[in-house]
Protein backbone atom coordinates (compact mmCIF):
# COMPACT_ATOMS: atom_id res chain seq x y z
CA UNK A 1 0.00 0.00 0.00
CA UNK A 2 2.22 2.87 -1.30
CA UNK A 3 2.67 5.64 0.91
CA UNK A 4 2.63 9.35 0.62
CA UNK A 5 5.90 10.18 2.08
CA UNK A 6 8.86 10.23 -0.25
CA UNK A 7 11.57 10.05 2.54
CA UNK A 8 9.61 8.06 5.85
CA UNK A 9 10.70 3.97 5.12
CA UNK A 10 8.29 1.50 4.98
CA UNK A 11 6.39 -0.07 7.36
CA UNK A 12 6.75 -4.09 7.11
CA UNK A 13 3.65 -6.61 8.70
CA UNK A 14 4.57 -10.16 8.68
CA UNK A 15 2.98 -13.40 9.62
CA UNK A 16 3.74 -16.89 8.89
CA UNK A 17 0.69 -18.84 7.63
CA UNK A 18 1.93 -22.61 8.07
CA UNK A 19 1.04 -24.33 11.26
CA UNK A 20 2.10 -26.89 13.89
CA UNK A 21 1.27 -30.48 12.98
CA UNK A 22 -1.47 -32.28 14.87
CA UNK A 23 -2.72 -35.95 14.79
CA UNK A 24 -6.68 -35.98 14.50
CA UNK A 25 -6.97 -38.38 17.44
CA UNK A 26 -5.49 -36.11 19.97
CA UNK A 27 -7.39 -33.71 19.66
CA UNK A 28 -11.29 -32.92 20.59
CA UNK A 29 -12.38 -31.15 17.76
CA UNK A 30 -11.27 -31.61 14.20
CA UNK A 31 -7.89 -29.97 14.11
CA UNK A 32 -8.67 -29.80 10.26
CA UNK A 33 -11.52 -27.37 10.60
CA UNK A 34 -11.94 -24.37 12.01
CA UNK A 35 -14.99 -24.71 15.01
CA UNK A 36 -16.22 -21.79 16.71
CA UNK A 37 -17.34 -22.30 20.29
CA UNK A 38 -18.72 -19.97 22.94
CA UNK A 39 -16.36 -17.30 21.19
CA UNK A 40 -13.34 -18.89 20.56
CA UNK A 41 -11.50 -20.74 17.74
CA UNK A 42 -10.83 -24.14 17.65
CA UNK A 43 -7.96 -24.99 14.98
CA UNK A 44 -4.20 -25.43 13.89
CA UNK A 45 -3.08 -22.17 14.06
CA UNK A 46 -6.17 -20.21 15.01
CA UNK A 47 -3.70 -17.77 17.51
CA UNK A 48 0.07 -18.83 16.03
CA UNK A 49 -0.39 -17.37 13.45
CA UNK A 50 -3.43 -17.67 11.44
CA UNK A 51 -4.90 -14.83 13.64
CA UNK A 52 -2.44 -12.25 13.20
CA UNK A 53 -2.18 -12.98 9.28
CA UNK A 54 -6.06 -12.24 9.45
CA UNK A 55 -5.86 -9.15 10.83
CA UNK A 56 -3.10 -8.09 8.92
CA UNK A 57 -4.82 -9.07 5.41
CA UNK A 58 -8.10 -7.52 6.45
CA UNK A 59 -6.41 -4.06 7.58
CA UNK A 60 -4.66 -4.39 4.30
CA UNK A 61 -8.14 -5.03 2.46
CA UNK A 62 -9.67 -2.10 4.30
CA UNK A 63 -7.13 0.25 3.64
CA UNK A 64 -7.43 -0.38 0.40
CA UNK A 65 -11.35 -0.42 -0.11
CA UNK A 66 -11.54 2.89 2.08
CA UNK A 67 -8.91 4.80 -0.11
CA UNK A 68 -6.62 5.08 2.95
CA UNK A 69 -3.15 6.98 2.34
CA UNK A 70 -0.57 6.17 4.73
CA UNK A 71 2.47 8.21 5.41
CA UNK A 72 4.48 5.28 5.27
CA UNK A 73 4.22 2.34 2.61
CA UNK A 74 2.85 -0.68 4.22
CA UNK A 75 4.28 -4.18 2.90
CA UNK A 76 2.86 -7.40 3.88
CA UNK A 77 4.68 -10.61 3.99
CA UNK A 78 2.82 -13.63 4.92
CA UNK A 79 5.04 -16.64 5.01
CA UNK A 80 5.90 -20.55 5.26
CA UNK A 81 7.95 -22.49 7.19
CA UNK A 82 8.30 -21.03 10.38
CA UNK A 83 6.55 -23.91 12.05
CA UNK A 84 6.48 -27.06 9.98
CA UNK A 85 10.30 -27.57 8.27
CA UNK A 86 13.72 -26.03 8.67
CA UNK A 87 14.14 -27.03 4.64
CA UNK A 88 12.21 -24.00 3.77
CA UNK A 89 11.38 -21.04 5.31
CA UNK A 90 9.56 -18.35 3.29
CA UNK A 91 11.17 -15.27 5.70
CA UNK A 92 14.68 -16.27 5.01
CA UNK A 93 13.98 -16.61 2.21
CA UNK A 94 12.66 -13.16 1.04
CA UNK A 95 15.27 -11.88 3.59
CA UNK A 96 18.25 -13.60 1.70
CA UNK A 97 17.01 -13.42 -2.03
CA UNK A 98 14.42 -10.35 -1.94
CA UNK A 99 15.66 -7.91 0.96
CA UNK A 100 14.96 -4.64 -1.50
CA UNK A 101 11.18 -6.15 -1.35
CA UNK A 102 11.31 -6.69 2.46
CA UNK A 103 13.33 -2.92 3.54
CA UNK A 104 11.37 -1.49 6.05
CA UNK A 105 12.48 0.31 8.49
CA UNK A 106 10.45 -1.78 11.44
CA UNK A 107 8.26 -4.84 11.03
CA UNK A 108 5.22 -5.94 13.55
CA UNK A 109 5.00 -9.56 14.05
CA UNK A 110 3.87 -11.90 16.06
CA UNK A 111 4.72 -12.30 19.75
CA UNK A 112 3.92 -10.43 23.25
CA UNK A 113 -0.01 -10.29 24.47
CA UNK A 114 -1.18 -10.39 27.76
CA UNK A 115 -2.32 -11.83 30.59
CA UNK A 116 -6.04 -11.76 32.53
CA UNK A 117 -6.30 -12.47 36.57
CA UNK A 118 -8.61 -15.27 38.13
CA UNK A 119 -11.55 -13.04 37.54
CA UNK A 120 -10.98 -12.62 33.83
CA UNK A 121 -9.57 -8.74 34.24
CA UNK A 122 -6.55 -7.54 31.87
CA UNK A 123 -3.07 -7.70 34.30
CA UNK A 124 -0.46 -7.37 31.62
CA UNK A 125 0.37 -6.13 28.10
CA UNK A 126 3.44 -7.01 27.10
CA UNK A 127 5.27 -6.32 23.14
CA UNK A 128 8.08 -8.49 22.63
CA UNK A 129 11.03 -6.50 21.48
CA UNK A 130 13.85 -8.95 20.52
CA UNK A 131 14.08 -12.96 21.12
CA UNK A 132 16.55 -16.18 21.60
CA UNK A 133 18.20 -17.46 19.20
CA UNK A 134 17.26 -21.50 18.81
CA UNK A 135 20.16 -23.85 18.07
CA UNK A 136 20.61 -27.52 18.60
CA UNK A 137 24.14 -29.18 18.97
CA UNK A 138 25.22 -33.00 18.93
CA UNK A 139 27.07 -34.82 21.59
CA UNK A 140 28.59 -37.95 20.49
CA UNK A 141 31.11 -40.48 22.46
CA UNK A 142 32.38 -43.58 20.71
CA UNK A 143 34.60 -46.28 21.50
CA UNK A 144 35.93 -49.89 20.38
CA UNK A 145 32.64 -51.86 21.73
CA UNK A 146 33.09 -55.35 22.27
CA UNK A 147 30.74 -58.40 24.04
CA UNK A 148 28.20 -57.30 27.01
CA UNK A 149 29.38 -60.43 28.76
CA UNK A 150 33.03 -58.58 29.10
CA UNK A 151 32.24 -54.92 30.05
CA UNK A 152 34.34 -52.32 30.52
CA UNK A 153 34.94 -49.03 31.80
CA UNK A 154 35.19 -47.09 28.69
CA UNK A 155 31.33 -47.13 27.55
CA UNK A 156 29.63 -45.22 25.14
CA UNK A 157 26.36 -44.27 26.98
CA UNK A 158 27.87 -43.88 30.65
CA UNK A 159 30.34 -41.19 28.76
CA UNK A 160 27.20 -39.60 27.27
CA UNK A 161 25.38 -39.88 30.14
CA UNK A 162 28.41 -38.47 32.08
CA UNK A 163 28.08 -35.33 29.56
CA UNK A 164 24.47 -34.59 30.26
CA UNK A 165 24.62 -34.66 33.82
CA UNK A 166 27.01 -32.03 33.67
CA UNK A 167 25.21 -29.85 30.66
CA UNK A 168 21.87 -30.30 33.18
CA UNK A 169 24.22 -29.33 36.22
CA UNK A 170 25.75 -26.41 33.87
CA UNK A 171 24.23 -22.49 34.95
CA UNK A 172 24.93 -20.16 32.38
CA UNK A 173 25.25 -16.46 33.68
CA UNK A 174 22.73 -14.26 33.68
CA UNK A 175 22.30 -11.44 31.37
CA UNK A 176 20.28 -8.50 30.62
CA UNK A 177 19.04 -6.64 27.34
CA UNK A 178 17.65 -2.86 27.99
CA UNK A 179 14.72 -5.09 26.91
CA UNK A 180 14.67 -7.76 29.84
CA UNK A 181 15.52 -5.15 32.03
CA UNK A 182 12.89 -2.96 31.48
CA UNK A 183 10.67 -5.99 32.02
CA UNK A 184 11.73 -7.74 35.30
CA UNK A 185 11.57 -3.75 36.64
CA UNK A 186 8.16 -3.57 35.76
CA UNK A 187 6.98 -6.99 37.02
CA UNK A 188 9.30 -6.50 40.23
CA UNK A 189 7.35 -2.85 40.52
CA UNK A 190 4.12 -4.90 39.99
CA UNK A 191 4.76 -7.50 42.61
CA UNK A 192 6.13 -5.90 44.93
CA UNK A 193 8.12 -7.37 48.12
CA UNK A 194 10.93 -9.43 48.05
CA UNK A 195 10.69 -10.17 44.59
CA UNK A 196 10.67 -6.29 43.62
CA UNK A 197 14.08 -6.37 45.77
CA UNK A 198 15.19 -9.08 44.47
CA UNK A 199 15.24 -7.77 40.51
CA UNK A 200 16.61 -4.27 41.96
CA UNK A 201 19.61 -6.58 43.44
CA UNK A 202 20.31 -8.66 40.47
CA UNK A 203 20.40 -5.67 37.53
CA UNK A 204 22.86 -4.12 40.23
CA UNK A 205 24.40 -7.11 40.42
CA UNK A 206 24.36 -10.11 37.80
CA UNK A 207 26.19 -12.45 40.09
CA UNK A 208 24.38 -12.23 43.24
CA UNK A 209 22.88 -15.65 43.69
CA UNK A 210 20.40 -14.73 46.15
CA UNK A 211 18.69 -12.64 43.77
CA UNK A 212 19.00 -14.84 41.21
CA UNK A 213 17.19 -17.87 43.28
CA UNK A 214 14.19 -15.76 44.16
CA UNK A 215 14.09 -14.99 40.31
CA UNK A 216 14.75 -17.84 38.75
CA UNK A 217 12.27 -20.11 40.66
CA UNK A 218 9.83 -18.82 37.88
CA UNK A 219 10.71 -21.14 34.60
CA UNK A 220 9.83 -18.28 32.32
CA UNK A 221 12.01 -15.78 34.44
CA UNK A 222 14.75 -18.26 34.69
CA UNK A 223 14.95 -18.68 30.78
CA UNK A 224 14.72 -15.04 30.37
CA UNK A 225 17.76 -14.15 32.41
CA UNK A 226 20.28 -16.26 30.68
CA UNK A 227 20.80 -19.04 28.15
CA UNK A 228 19.38 -22.27 28.44
CA UNK A 229 20.61 -26.07 27.23
CA UNK A 230 18.72 -28.63 27.57
CA UNK A 231 19.14 -32.14 25.99
CA UNK A 232 15.51 -33.77 23.57
CA UNK A 233 17.11 -36.56 21.77
CA UNK A 234 19.11 -39.94 23.11
CA UNK A 235 20.13 -42.57 21.15
CA UNK A 236 23.09 -45.14 21.58
CA UNK A 237 24.20 -49.03 21.00
CA UNK A 238 23.63 -51.43 18.45
CA UNK A 239 22.43 -54.33 19.94
CA UNK A 240 21.16 -56.01 23.82
CA UNK A 241 24.18 -58.27 23.98
CA UNK A 242 26.88 -56.02 22.68
CA UNK A 243 28.84 -52.85 24.51
CA UNK A 244 27.72 -49.68 22.46
CA UNK A 245 30.21 -47.94 19.76
CA UNK A 246 28.28 -45.18 19.32
CA UNK A 247 25.64 -43.04 21.69
CA UNK A 248 24.73 -39.23 21.02
CA UNK A 249 22.12 -36.87 22.13
CA UNK A 250 20.91 -33.35 20.65
CA UNK A 251 21.28 -31.11 23.48
CA UNK A 252 18.54 -27.61 22.71
CA UNK A 253 19.88 -24.28 23.36
CA UNK A 254 17.80 -21.07 23.33
CA UNK A 255 21.15 -18.42 23.05
CA UNK A 256 20.56 -15.03 24.73
CA UNK A 257 20.71 -12.69 22.47
CA UNK A 258 24.50 -11.20 24.08
CA UNK A 259 25.60 -14.68 22.92
CA UNK A 260 26.08 -16.27 20.02
CA UNK A 261 26.72 -20.53 18.74
CA UNK A 262 30.01 -19.99 18.96
CA UNK A 263 30.26 -19.10 22.54
CA UNK A 264 27.42 -21.42 23.52
CA UNK A 265 29.15 -24.55 22.24
CA UNK A 266 32.00 -23.47 23.60
CA UNK A 267 30.62 -23.24 26.97
CA UNK A 268 29.22 -26.81 26.52
CA UNK A 269 32.89 -27.79 26.11
CA UNK A 270 34.15 -26.32 29.30
CA UNK A 271 31.01 -27.47 30.98
CA UNK A 272 31.31 -31.17 29.90
CA UNK A 273 35.31 -30.53 30.52
CA UNK A 274 35.60 -34.45 28.42
CA UNK A 275 37.61 -34.29 25.05
CA UNK A 276 35.90 -37.91 24.23
CA UNK A 277 32.67 -35.98 24.28
CA UNK A 278 32.19 -34.54 20.55
CA UNK A 279 29.87 -31.44 20.40
CA UNK A 280 28.82 -30.27 16.70
CA UNK A 281 26.68 -28.19 15.33
CA UNK A 282 23.35 -29.28 13.99
CA UNK A 283 22.33 -27.20 10.71
CA UNK A 284 20.77 -25.11 10.01
CA UNK A 285 22.52 -22.64 11.55
CA UNK A 286 20.46 -19.38 12.26
CA UNK A 287 21.69 -15.89 12.53
CA UNK A 288 21.75 -14.25 15.69
CA UNK A 289 18.83 -12.26 16.65
CA UNK A 290 19.68 -8.69 17.02
CA UNK A 291 18.01 -7.03 20.09
CA UNK A 292 15.73 -3.97 18.49
CA UNK A 293 15.98 -0.52 20.19
CA UNK A 294 13.06 0.75 22.57
CA UNK A 295 11.98 2.99 19.84
CA UNK A 296 9.58 5.40 21.25
CA UNK A 297 8.15 5.35 17.75
CA UNK A 298 7.16 2.51 18.00
CA UNK A 299 6.11 2.42 21.59
CA UNK A 300 4.59 5.36 21.83
CA UNK A 301 1.56 4.64 19.22
CA UNK A 302 1.27 1.12 21.07
CA UNK A 303 0.91 2.94 24.60
CA UNK A 304 -1.61 5.11 23.03
CA UNK A 305 -3.81 2.27 21.91
CA UNK A 306 -3.78 0.61 25.43
CA UNK A 307 -4.66 3.58 27.14
CA UNK A 308 -7.33 3.56 24.69
CA UNK A 309 -8.58 -0.55 24.97
CA UNK A 310 -6.96 -1.54 28.13
CA UNK A 311 -7.23 1.96 30.29
CA UNK A 312 -4.93 1.87 33.82
CA UNK A 313 -2.16 -0.63 31.74
CA UNK A 314 0.92 -0.07 30.05
CA UNK A 315 3.00 -2.22 27.45
CA UNK A 316 6.05 -3.65 28.90
CA UNK A 317 8.54 -4.66 26.66
CA UNK A 318 9.58 -8.36 26.81
CA UNK A 319 11.86 -10.63 25.31
CA UNK A 320 10.72 -13.96 23.81
CA UNK A 321 12.26 -17.42 25.18
CA UNK A 322 11.36 -19.00 21.98
CA UNK A 323 12.07 -18.02 18.50
CA UNK A 324 9.91 -16.23 15.32
CA UNK A 325 10.79 -15.30 11.82
CA UNK A 326 11.55 -11.74 12.93
CA UNK A 327 15.30 -13.09 13.49
CA UNK A 328 16.17 -13.23 10.01
CA UNK A 329 14.80 -9.77 9.40
CA UNK A 330 16.62 -8.77 11.86
CA UNK A 331 19.82 -10.19 10.20
CA UNK A 332 19.42 -7.81 7.34
CA UNK A 333 18.91 -4.38 9.97
CA UNK A 334 14.88 -4.15 10.52
CA UNK A 335 13.96 -4.09 13.93
CA UNK A 336 10.85 -6.46 14.79
CA UNK A 337 8.41 -5.87 17.26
Amino acid sequence: LPGTSKTAKPLLLLAHIDVVEANREDWTRDPFKLVEENGFFYARGAADDKAMASVWTDAMIRFKQQGFKPKRTVKLALTCGEETTYAFNGAEWLAKNKPDLVAAQFALNEGGGGRNKPDGTPETLVMQIGEKLVQNYKLETTNPGGHSSRPVPDNAIYELADALEKVSAYEFPVTFTDTTRAFFTAVGKQQGGAFQQAVATLIANPKDAAANKVISADPTYHSMLRTTCVATLLKGGHANNALPQRAEANVNCRIFPTENVETTQAALVAAIGDPKVKITLVQPVRPTPVPPPLDAKVMKPAQTLAAKYYPGLTIVPTMSTGGTDGIFLEAIGIPVY
